[in-house]
């Protein structure tokens, strides 16, 4: 696959051989073999087989079992199995003639590995032997008549059996049950003639006779008949407890045997009858748990069985009394009208008998076989130690010809009680299957520990039909036999290990590798890789290894039935599924196959390694297939619209390295970080990464970079996955995690740019798809440099900024702000307000250098936003105003006025007032010595102000009102503040200083002269300059009552006197004042003025002083409230004299009187007088 667009030519996918999907698969044991013997010319196959240890027994139709001896396989091979060679042939002893060709030949061999021993059941004649040279043991011993050898307990062994096995021998007439030690001794008989098969679960026994089947107490001997083989023998007896033990037998063994009861169960087969008919069709949806005995069907036919009522210990009739359960009598069995033994001789004479089946899938439970003919469908039914039918029935295709059940454990001993997880329960049949007008045997497979509806595998046996030519084989048909045997034979399956164990995947190498990476998509082959392949071949091969005990033979040919590993079969369902989808062109068949066979491990339990590790590879496979489909679909397909979102979740929870599906998309496999390690993942998953690589080129429009992610809905697919592998961060169990997150953060960052990209039509408004990318850099990446590069070949740089903030890089924020902010290409457009987002961030930083650089820099550009960075509060960086004030001065002179007014008029720092004056002093002069206007504009606001008519605003208020929008107009404002004693008494300037300063421009800077003036006392100069000069007649009276110390105050606040100023004080200036109103050019403006001074302020102003000063041409009328003002003042002073000299008497009255009293009180006393005594 080429990336960013370079297109590898299209190529043929590879194929690989097709995997079975079947729970079982063949695996040959002996192939070809010999079976005749010399000089024999009828045709013969195999009747039976077991192995023990390292050897083989085989039974023949010619009467003959053939030894072969396992040679162990070479143990650096794993791979390798054993190999058989020819021991020996042995002819057991029998009755029938060699050359009759009816005999069935050697019937069974049961190996009994405790004592050594083999039994032997050779047309109908039982032998001993013993192990492994199949000696004859015994001294010969011989049973004739013998139909059945078995009933080994399959619970173990029995208690009472510490030197020898028990087994049951089949004669005609009855059971004899015998322990084989050292010599065979007989324990007891049990009496059911023609027994054919049995399997026995410690006293309990499951028998079957050519009629039916039937359960037995071997300890206290009874029996209860359950149901017939055939359905035909509709009068077979069922559900009848029988009593079988032998009044001329006793129950204990030959001489020296002990009592063989004395650790057996005590209790009988049961304490009640059931009638026991053919299952409903309803009845094969129940649940095969084995939990719940079904109510309806078979227990609906037995109202004379009462529930849970608790076996007898003793025989029917028993008289003994007692409390013991033992003592209780059955139940009467139910009414007949014919005798079990009458109806069990009633059978179709044209009918062939059916063999019975008997199986034990569980401690508890037998599996049976029933049906009508053999070309019919045969029924399996589970009964329990209580002749119960337990589950639901199993449904044969036909009925069949040999059954055995796996659990796939390889002990004997199964506990009902275990805690483990129970593996899958299979039943195996052999039938015969219609093909062409001919039959053939296969192997039916079916699930006895659930319920599956009844579906059936069936397995072709991989032997050929018989060859007419061919004179040392026989028809296949019919003879393929299954058997659990007794050892345990072990198989790899390489085929696991191919899939299972890791690989490196080797990425292509990209056009362009990004400049930053150098470990980026390599694939050099290094000596780490080659013993790691070796470790991974090593560590894999284990897994492959089943273990089975069922063989299967047909003609000369034996064959083991593994089971086929949960891997190869979920395995081969996926590329079928897969092969629909890309070969067949049927997506959506594929994708709803993918998806059944995920779905139906979902529940399971992995108890094995290689069962977890099949699991995750399986949900790995599936979900990479699913979404390497839907990226190598047309963007406007229907079937990538339905799954879009399907893959993602599976993706996620299987753990797929995510750099393999990063190394499909084109955009984002630039961002695949292999590291040192490389890429590895199971091999298996390799191949599928083959199939689609290059595939973009071949589809129409994923021919571009950006290829599939062009649709909306796969970008989002693939973003949603990145995003829940972030989510993983920190786990412990993801292998090569530095390179894993480093490749998913780059490509999560590089897909959300492009489709922040795309979303072009209204840029700088804020989208989910720029807020996923913003939560993205602030939360962090791990491809930090990688990062860089994408946002700035982006130029996404605000985005590019919120990632230093995440780094805590505070000079890379700054710097890459600046760059948007004095101009440099932003895509997003996303810095709002920049310079004051420089300010914020100033703030909260601690480093002094960069406070000092950007602070200076934001002064240059904003005075107010620079000077705020250096007066806040709050700010981490403190600097002090000695610091800042030199540090504008060199790097943002035009932020020092702002500054200082900070200090003086914000803080109230008058030390600074004086630089402040110089700023603005400098402001404004050098404005009215470049500028003629600028004097005008001050010149005309003097004669708009005069001509004003009284009453009217101050003149600062009126050039605050009417101010020119210019900065020199109100730095002059703060001057002329400044100057005015804004900041009070205590706050003093350089007067002369000043003063030469605006020498030049007295006339234009009149308002300033006057602050000037009163400052050096010359109230005079300064009342008359605001009378004349200004005309500001308000102001005046407010320099009088000030004392000359400060005017132009800002319009909020009260007007504070000077402290230093008196009374005196006050009345000269008012007699300045008075002057220069008698001065006033207009006559009325002048009569009005005055008048309204003296009115208001008279008691200022001496009268007869007044007097002498108004001119005599004014009548008494303008100076009436002045005269009568000061009249009402001599009264009431005249008043008030009397009224204290009035007070003051009285005063003196209350002291005389007073010092009376006390006078009084002391009494008289002699002063000067001296008393002498004797």
């Amino acid at each position: 696959m080429g990336s960013h667009g370079v297109q590898d030519p299209p190529r043929k996918r590879r194929r690989k051989a097709p995997t079975s999907t079947s729970s079982y698969v063949f695996r040959p044991l002996l192939e070809d073999i010999s079976l005749a013997p010399e000089g024999y010319t009828s045709k013969v196959h195999i009747t039976c087989i077991e192995l023990w240890e390292s050897n083989l027994y085989i039974g023949t139709s010619a009467a003959e079992i053939l030894h072969y001896v396992a040679i162990p396989p070479d143990p650096t091979d794993a791979t390798a199995t054993p190999s058989y060679i020819f021991a020996s042939r042995l002819q057991p002893t029998h009755i029938q003639n060699l050359a009759d060709s009816a005999a069935p030949g050697v019937q069974q061999i049961l190996v009994l590995p405790r004592v050594a021993k083999a039994c032997v059941l050779c047309n109908g004649t039982l032998t001993f032997y013993s192990l492994p040279e199949l000696s004859p043991a015994f001294g010969n011993t011989v049973v004739p008549g013998c139909g059945w050898i078995g009933g080994t307990n399959l619970n173990g062994f029995d208690e009472q059996d510490e030197d020898g096995e028990t087994v049951m021998i089949c004669i005609k007439s009855r059971i004899r049950l015998v322990r084989i030690g050292d010599e065979p001794q007989r324990i007891r008989n049990i009496e059911f003639p023609g027994c054919l098969a049995v399997a026995r679960r410690d006293n309990f026994a499951c028998v079957a006779d050519g009629q039916g089947y039937a359960l037995l107490d071997v300890e206290n001997q009874q029996k209860i008949s359950l149901f017939p083989v055939s359905s035909l023998h509709e009068n077979a007896a069922s559900g009848q407890i029988e009593d079988i033990s032998s009044h001329h037998e006793t129950s204990r063994p030959s001489s020296g045997m002990g009592d063989p009861r004395g650790h057996g169960r005590s209790t009988s087969l049961g304490t009640f009858a059931t009638e026991i008919g053919r299952r409903s069709p309803q009845s094969r949806s129940q649940e095969r748990s084995g939990r719940n005995t079904p109510e309806s069907g078979m227990r609906a036919a037995s109202p004379l069985r009462p529930s849970h009522r608790p076996r007898s210990g003793s025989v029917v009739g028993d008289t003994k009394s007692g409390p013991s359960v033992s003592n209780k009598p059955l139940p009467a069995p139910p009414n007949r009208t014919a005798s079990p033994q009458a109806s069990l001789n009633v059978v179709p004479p044209t009918t062939a008998r059916l063999n019975p089946h008997i199986c034990s899938p569980t401690p508890t439970e037998f599996l049976l076989t029933t049906g009508t003919t053999p070309e019919e469908p045969g029924v399996g039914i589970f009964v329990n130690l209580e002749g119960d039918v337990v589950r639901g029935t199993l449904q044969f295709d036909r009925y069949p010809t040999s059954v055995v059940v796996d659990n796939n454990d390889q002990t004997t001993v199964t506990s009902p009680t275990s805690t483990q997880q129970p593996r899958e329960g299979y039943v195996l049949a052999t039938t015969l299957q219609s093909a062409e007008e001919s039959q053939r045997d296969v192997v039916e497979v079916r699930r006895w520990d659930i319920d599956d509806d009844n579906n059936a595998e069936h397995l072709n046996i991989p032997f050929p039909f018989e060859e007419e030519d061919s004179e040392d084989t026989v028809p296949v048909t019919g003879h393929a036999k299954l058997r659990s045997i007794l050892s345990y034979s072990s198989e790899s399956f390489p085929e696991v290990a191919q899939r299972l164990r890791l690989a490196r995947m080797r990425l292509p190498k990209s056009g362009s590798p990004s400049p930053d990476s150098e470990d980026r998509l390599t694939s050099a082959v290094d000596g780490s890789d080659e013993k790691r392949n070796e470790e991974e071949q090593a560590f894999a091969q284990r897994l492959g290894t089943q273990s089975s005990r069922i063989v299967l033979w047909c003609g000369s040919s034996i064959w083991w039935l593994m089971r086929n590993p949960l891997v190869l079969r979920l395995d081969g369902a996926i590329d079928a599924a897969m092969e629909a989808m890309v070969d067949q062109n049927r997506p959506e068949t594929g994708q709803k196959e993918i998806l059944r066979t995920v779905t139906s491990v979902q529940d399971y339990e992995a108890n094995t390694e290689t069962d977890f590790l099949s699991l995750k590879y399986i949900r790995q496979k599936a979900g990479l297939i699913l979404i390497a489909n839907a990226l190598s679909q047309d963007p406007s397909s229907s079937t990538l619209r339905k799954t879009e979102t399907q893959p993602e979740n599976l993706l996620t929870e299987s753990g797929l390295d995510p750099r393999v599906i990063l190394s499909l998309i084109p955009l984002l496999s630039q961002e695949v970080v292999e590291g040192p390690k490389g890429i590895w993942v199971h091999a298996g998953l390799i191949w599928v990464v083959e199939q689609y690589t290059g595939v973009f080129s071949e589809t129409p429009g994923n021919g571009t970079v950006e290829g599939p992610l062009r649709h909306n809905g796969l970008s989002n697919m693939i973003k949603r996955y990145l995003v829940a592998w972030r989510q993983r961060k920190g786990f412990g169990s993801i292998a090569d995690e530095v390179e894993v997150f480093r490749s998913v953060d780059a490509a999560l960052l590089l897909l959300l740019l492009y489709q922040d990209s795309q979303n072009s039509a209204r840029p700088g408004i804020p989208s989910a798809v720029r807020a996923e990318l913003y939560t993205l850099v602030d939360s962090g990446v791990d491809c930090f440099e990688r990062a860089v590069v994408l946002l700035e070949q982006y130029q996404r740089l605000y985005v590019l900024s919120r990632l230093y903030q995440n780094r805590k890089l505070a000079s890379k924020v700054l710097e890459t702000w600046r760059r948007i902010i004095e101009g440099e290409k932003d895509a997003g457009n996303e810095l709002r307000d920049g310079e004051n987002e420089v300010r914020k961030y100033l703030a909260k930083i601690r480093d002094t250098a960069l406070f000092r650089d950007y602070g200076t820099w934001l002064a240059r550009r904003h005075a107010d936003l620079g000077v705020q960075v250096f007066t806040n509060e709050n700010s981490r960086v403190k600097l002090s105003p000695e610091d800042v004030v030199p540090l504008l001065q060199e790097q943002a002179p035009d932020a020092v006025k702002v500054y200082l007014e900070h200090l003086v008029f914000g803080k109230k720092k008058v030390q600074y007032a004086n630089r402040l004056i110089a700023y603005y002093l400098d402001s404004v002069l050098q404005v009215l010595g470049s500028s003629e206007e600028a004097r005008s504009t001050l010149a005309q606001s003097y004669e708009s102000y005069r001509a004003l008519q009284p009453p009217k605003p101050t003149y600062r208020q009126f050039i605050i009102d009417n101010a020119v929008p210019v900065a020199w107009w109100q730095d002059r404002l703060r001057l002329m503040e400044l100057l005015g004693g804004s900041h009070g008494a205590d706050f003093s300037y350089d007067l002369e200083e000043i003063l030469n300063r605006i020498e030049p421009f007295e006339q234009d800077l009149v308002p300033e002269s006057i602050i000037l003036d009163g400052r050096r006392g010359r109230h005079k100069q300064a009342l008359r300059l605001l009378t004349h000069g200004l005309g500001d007649y308000h102001t005046s009276i407010n320099y009088c009552l000030m004392g000359g110390a400060s005017i132009f105050h800002p319009v909020s606040g009260s007007l504070t006197p000077n402290e230093a100023s008196t009374r005196e004080d006050q009345a000269t200036l008012f007699g300045y004042l008075l002057v220069e109103f008698l001065q006033i050019e207009d006559t009325s403006n002048r009569l009005e003025r005055t008048s309204e001074l003296l009115e208001r302020f008279g008691s200022w102003y001496d009268v007869k002083q007044v007097l002498g000063m108004i001119p005599e041409s004014w009548s008494v009328e303008l100076v009436s409230g002045f005269l009568v003002g000061a009249i009402r003042r001599l009264v009431h002073d005249k008043h008030e004299a009397m009224v204290v000299k009035a007070l003051t008497g009285a005063e003196n009255l209350q002291v005389a009187a007073s010092f009376v009293e006390k006078c009084s009180t002391a009494g008289p006393q002699i002063e000067g007088m001296q008393h002498t005594t004797g």
